[in-house]
């Protein structure tokens, strides 16, 4: 084991850089979709009582409302937008990693690297690790959290689902414990990986 800076990383042997699998990152949603969701999400705001009824029925006061409650509807189908991307790109981070595994069996300087825990493997955090230290663009979405919204959710849940309190404040946490409760179930030591003995592509299946 290796310690730089303070970080361990596993040693290798050998010089040679192991190419891993493509990470391929599936497509945002369709506009069919996002019309679907917006419906949903006036649904929401109505049930949810986001706004209270005029006092008095003026055509002006009620036109204001009808209009903030469609920024409402807006601002949720944002944020259930960006928890479907999330929970995408976590999707393709844990495929991705039950590909590196098979690599990783395959080669004898490799498989003596990975524990054979039950899956979801809390020891494949260091793939996650990988991903950061390569620098991988995510889209602008943190790995971690977009595993553990993954790990959260199996699929992701219509907006219907979802209060708006989850949707505006709430879901940014529980992807984050979700990941943290993750990692901290890996055996100590858990080293990364040197991401300099590693190359894979970034497939952006949308383009």
């Amino acid at each position: 084991m290796n310690i730089i800076g303070g970080r361990q990383f596993v040693e290798i042997p050998g010089e040679r850089t192991h190419e891993l699998p493509p990470l391929l990152i599936r497509p945002a949603r369709e506009a069919n979709q996002l019309e679907r969701a917006m419906q949903m999400a006036s649904h929401v705001v109505e049930s949810e009582e986001m706004l209270p009824p005029p006092v008095i029925e003026i055509a002006e006061i009620s036109e204001m409302l009808e209009q903030r409650k469609l920024e409402l509807a807006l601002q949720l189908v944002e944020q259930y937008q960006g928890l479907v991307n999330q929970w995408r790109l976590g999707d393709s981070i844990l495929e991705w990693i039950r590909q590196c595994e098979t690599t990783f069996e395959t080669r004898l300087e490799l498989r003596p690297l990975l524990r054979p825990d039950v899956w979801p493997h809390a020891s494949r955090v260091s793939f996650v690790t990988l991903l950061r230290d390569k620098d991988v663009d995510t889209q602008g979405i943190e790995p971690g959290g977009a595993v553990g919204m993954r790990l959260a959710f199996r699929q992701p849940p219509p907006l219907r689902c979802f209060s708006d309190q989850f949707l505006m404040y709430l879901q940014g946490k529980i992807a984050t414990t979700a990941f943290e409760t993750w990692a901290q179930l890996s055996p100590s030591p858990n080293p990364a990986f040197p991401p300099e003995r590693f190359h894979f592509e970034v497939v952006n299946m949308a383009a």
